[in-house]
């Protein structure tokens, strides 16, 4: 059953349609509301996490065989450590950290300006319809928790937990 108010100029109407999706016309210009497809609090898809994977992998061995002539980061071993990818596959997130000393930001920076040279390399390796575009990020996570243990242990907390128990 499809229910079809005609929209009128200043007026807004919905279109209702079976399969889920409804229209909103207003001004005679057209978007698109789709309906949920399940997914709690934007979780990614499996297709998103997939393709994450594959880019992340893919990354991985080039940036093991190929030598990057950026300055700021030669010498140093990189661990990308996550990729988020888009709902429409065309940008991802890398988080990258230095496997032993090293700023992150300062690898993030670099793998940056090889941007190009990446997506090249990553064009010849993974099959997907289009070459995302690499947004690189530090990934402080692992710093984030060496200060929460180290607040954990601290003495003031376990002084607390020891007040806590004994009640």
């Amino acid at each position: 059953v499809q229910d079809r108010v005609v929209p009128r100029r200043g007026d807004a109407a919905i279109e209702r349609r079976p399969v889920g999706v409804q229209r909103l016309f207003l001004h005679g210009s057209i978007a698109m509301k789709r309906k949920e497809r399940g997914q709690a609090g934007g979780a990614p898809s499996q297709r998103q996490l997939r393709a994450g994977e594959l880019v992340r992998h893919a990354l991985v061995e080039i940036m093991a065989r190929e030598d990057l002539r950026d300055p700021d980061l030669q010498g140093v071993s990189i661990t990308v450590s996550e990729v988020r990818a888009s709902p429409d596959l065309k940008h991802m997130n890398i988080f990258v950290s230095a496997l032993g000393p090293g700023d992150a930001r300062v690898i993030a920076q670099g793998l940056a300006r090889c941007t190009g040279f990446l997506r090249g390399k990553l064009a010849r390796m993974i099959n997907l319809r289009f070459i995302p575009d690499l947004h690189f990020h530090a990934d402080v996570s692992y710093e984030e928790a060496r200060h929460i243990d180290d607040l954990l242990r601290s003495p003031d907390v376990a002084r607390d937990l020891k007040h806590e128990g004994s009640d």
